[in-house]
């Protein structure tokens, strides 16, 4: 199945804040790859490969342990529950401690997908359901509040901070992983969508951040700051203009934003600039001097030395190895059935 990419935000003419979340995840470039339903019974373990992309996973039956690096003890996983992963890597599910481990490929999950059929590993045991996917990062580097997440967001099915809409949106990405029907995988894609932001809007509003980052949007002051600096970084923004914008003094509105967000005022938006600049190079035809006035800079050679700067090469050159061209996917043979064989021990 050939992802689908996180668009089609509505455009902020009506008067509202800007969204600082859906504008985060907009810069990202995140496209959307469901792996599919794993059948399982028990013992059973499965071992995702090591990459970039955050994933997902829902537990329609029975339980899983999710072990990760630096997790220390392993995170229990029940029914109904959600785990997000928004910074990839490594990590392994298994129903109990000391299963044995299949060392997932790639392409093995996809092709099972492709057939609508369950991937089905391990022994006589005890059943667990569990869907999964992945969310790919097109552009580079992620920005500072993406950064800050925490290894893992798990969202428990009778989390009281979780929106009803995400146990709903849960259940109908559990009951269309079992269809065939047209438009199957385009269903599951848009639900594991919404299954990511729901799944960080859960965590912003639990608060007790231990990192700062996106749980800065909690922060009434900030966040209003935070929706200012994404709306117009075109502005000429100072630490005093944007602390009177919010009614904090400027000291105070200096020392909250550092706290919480991880980064000055300043230095926060001169990145969110380049963000911005490095998206428009990729993705639009406008001048260089269109992309450098888009960023807040009345100079194109003032722009190219703060993005060479900031990336490490001209604009002109980025644009030219970074434009963005159509994926192409090629199909694989399916397999569905694992080999037992493959198993490791834990």
């Amino acid at each position: 199945m050939g992802p689908k990419e996180l668009t089609g935000r509505p455009s902020n003419e009506d008067g509202h804040a800007t969204d600082v979340l859906a504008e985060v995840l907009d810069s990202m470039r995140l496209s959307t790859l469901v792996y599919g339903r794993f059948d399982l019974h028990a013992p059973w373990g499965i071992q995702f490969p090591d990459g970039e992309a955050a994933h997902i996973v829902v537990v329609s039956r029975g339980g899983a342990l999710l072990e990760f690096e630096g997790s220390g003890a392993p995170l229990t996983l029940s029914a109904g529950d959600l785990a997000l992963l928004p910074h990839g890597g490594s990590y392994c599910l298994r129903d109990a401690e000391g299963s044995p481990i299949h060392v997932m490929e790639g392409g093995a999950c996809q092709r099972a997908l492709a057939l609508g059929a369950p991937l089905r590993l391990g022994g006589q045991g005890a059943r667990s359901t569990l869907v999964t996917g992945a969310f790919q990062f097109g552009a580079a580097p992620r920005t500072l509040l993406f950064e800050k997440l925490p290894r893992v967001i798990h969202v428990a099915a009778d989390s009281s901070m979780a929106a009803p809409s995400l146990a709903s949106a849960v259940q109908l990405l559990i009951a269309e992983s079992t269809s065939t029907r047209p438009g199957t995988t385009v269903v599951m894609s848009r639900l594991a969508d919404i299954l990511l932001v729901q799944a960080i809007r859960t965590h912003i509003a639990a608060g007790g951040c231990q990192n700062h980052g996106l749980c800065a949007l909690a922060d009434p002051q900030i966040g209003k700051a935070l929706a200012l600096i994404h709306e117009r970084p075109a502005e000429s923004w100072t630490v005093e203009s944007l602390a009177a914008a919010v009614a904090l003094s400027r000291s105070g509105f200096a020392a909250r934003f550092s706290s919480l967000v991880g980064d000055p005022p300043l230095e926060y938006l001169a990145r969110w600039r380049m963000t911005k600049a490095a998206q428009l190079l990729r993705e639009s035809n406008l001048s260089l001097s269109e992309v450098a006035a888009h960023a807040g800079y009345h100079s194109e050679a003032s722009f190219n030395r703060a993005f060479k700067r900031w990336e490490g090469v001209a604009p002109g050159a980025y644009r030219r190895g970074r434009r963005t061209r159509p994926s192409r996917v090629t199909p694989e043979p399916p397999v569905l059935e694992l080999d037992p064989s493959a198993a490791t021990g834990s």
